[in-house]
């Protein structure tokens, strides 16, 4: 995704009525904006267009349009679908340089579920935030934050502490250390049943 190239063709009519010839001949009508640079009206072929957002990540990755030979480093920000057929109708492009820094959703993995001791209780992961939005580099924004999950047991709260994030990436949220994920008892198992549990565990022999 990181390194994939749109090849665009320059829009010099703008319009509901160009818009509607455009995706009658497969385009994606699209616009580029920002770096103090007026907007650059484009189109884009239909079908790469659908192909990178169904795959997923498609707001957080920095990615080249080739403008008729100008090639131009952006990353999406906004893309419109066609509310009964569900096809891509628009899409926004912010430029992006070294310089710019932006606000986008990062991913959060979860690693060692296998060794993990609340699961292995029986255990559920109670997945609270499935990413994370941050403040970064448009090219550095990291491709996902890892939480790992060996040491965690049933009752644990797992918080943005526990991620290290890269230099230069801070979270959106900074009045509290939120929660990014919970191990949940299994159905059935109260806090008392866990104590007596574990008194159970902790009796001498």
């Amino acid at each position: 995704m990181a390194d994939f190239e749109f090849k665009a063709e320059r829009r010099e009519r703008a319009g509901k009525g160009a818009a509607r010839e455009l995706r009658r001949a497969g385009r994606v009508p699209a616009v580029i904006y920002g770096d103090k640079k007026e907007p650059l009206s484009i189109s884009l072929p239909y079908k790469e267009t659908e192909l990178q957002i169904r795959r997923g990540g498609f707001l957080s990755h920095v990615i080249t349009v080739d403008v008729e030979g100008e090639t131009i480093r952006v990353i999406p920000r906004d893309y419109q679908l066609d509310v009964v057929r569900d096809f891509p109708i628009h899409v926004d492009f912010l430029r992006v340089s070294r310089k710019t820094k932006i606000t986008v959703g990062v991913q959060v993995k979860f690693i060692n579920e296998d060794e993990c001791p609340g699961l292995k209780r029986g255990g559920a992961l109670n997945i609270v935030r499935r990413e994370v939005e941050v403040n970064c580099p448009a090219l550095e924004i990291p491709e996902a934050f890892t939480l790992d999950l060996a040491t965690a047991d049933i009752g644990d709260s797992l918080h943005i502490s526990a991620i290290q994030l890269p230099d230069g990436v801070t979270p959106v949220i900074t009045d509290r250390d939120f929660t990014i994920a919970t191990i949940a008892a299994p159905a059935g198992l109260d806090e008392t049943d866990e104590a007596e549990e574990e008194e159970t565990e902790a009796a001498p022999e």
